[in-house]
């Protein structure tokens, strides 16, 4: 079941997310617990947390992801950011469970001098930190990266993975991965991407996708979204990721601009129509 939806937002009550998902065509999706550009700590009441999680079941959707603040840098030699960024995961997968919600997304940050190794050794003894509750995973974003911000190489994910006693997993950018350099704008291009993928880090640590078309060129390390088939990613090659074997049966979170007079219902609409 091709399981496709938007990152929603939560004005009003975090239960909103799931009408709005609903509204848009989705069935599963992304929140922020709060605004990511501020440190702030979730702000759920039980009440609200219960009609989220009876929306989301009787609904059908799911599952859903939150996005941890952008604030946070795992890879920071600063022991102030350091902690800082420990304490509002710690505090994102806290809400993941009360909210039934399996994964808890994050970006690595950047080593700001620490160097590669000192910054993947940073984000993994970081998130070793953390006192993940049962039913809930801390997944690894790819980025586009550029500057001294790590996860752009799917080496740098691998690494973290195994240097961290957390059970991690991995979450997949498209516009990110091209951004870094991995092709994605032809079949062939997918497929040559996605076997590096597999073969350095695997597709059992695959369990979401960040569905985003690039409004730059591959390698460019520029992070802006595109509408899905409408940027450099193109037409073909979003249709030749959504129906590669490994990504038929991971959820597709979308992130795409509202411009143009498309908006999420129309993108996720586009990616029902490119599945095969």
């Amino acid at each position: 079941m091709l399981r496709v939806g938007a990152h929603e937002s939560i004005a009003g009550g975090v239960y909103n997310a799931v009408d709005s998902q609903l509204d848009d065509g989705g069935n599963c999706g992304q929140i922020f617990t709060h605004s990511p550009q501020v440190w702030q700590d979730p702000n759920i009441d039980d009440d609200e947390a219960e009609q989220f999680r009876a929306k989301s079941t009787d609904n059908d959707v799911g599952p859903w992801v939150i996005h941890s603040s952008y604030l946070v840098n795992l890879c920071t030699p600063k022991d102030g950011l350091r902690e800082k960024s420990i304490d509002s995961m710690q505090k994102e997968v806290d809400a993941a469970a009360k909210l039934d919600v399996p994964y808890v997304n994050v970006h690595l940050g950047a080593h700001t001098g620490a160097g590669v190794d000192g910054g993947l050794d940073n984000a993994a003894s970081a998130l070793d930190e953390l006192d993940v509750p049962d039913g809930v995973t801390v997944l690894v974003e790819s980025d586009a990266g550029s500057g001294t911000k790590l996860g752009g190489d799917f080496d740098h994910l691998a690494e973290v993975l195994d240097r961290s006693a957390q059970d991690l997993e991995v979450c997949l950018d498209t516009a990110h991965m091209f951004a870094a350099g991995y092709d994605l704008s032809s079949p062939e291009a997918v497929a040559e991407t996605l076997a590096e993928f597999d073969d350095v880090v695997g597709f059992e640590k695959l369990s979401c996708v960040h569905l985003n078309d690039s409004k730059h060129e591959c390698g460019t390390n520029k992070d802006e979204h595109a509408h899905v088939g409408e940027g450099y990613i193109g037409e073909d090659g979003m249709r030749a990721f959504v129906n590669h074997e490994a990504v038929r049966e991971v959820p597709l979170v979308l992130e795409t601009p509202t411009e143009d007079g498309k908006s999420f219902a129309w993108n996720i609409q586009r990616v029902k129509d490119l599945r095969e």
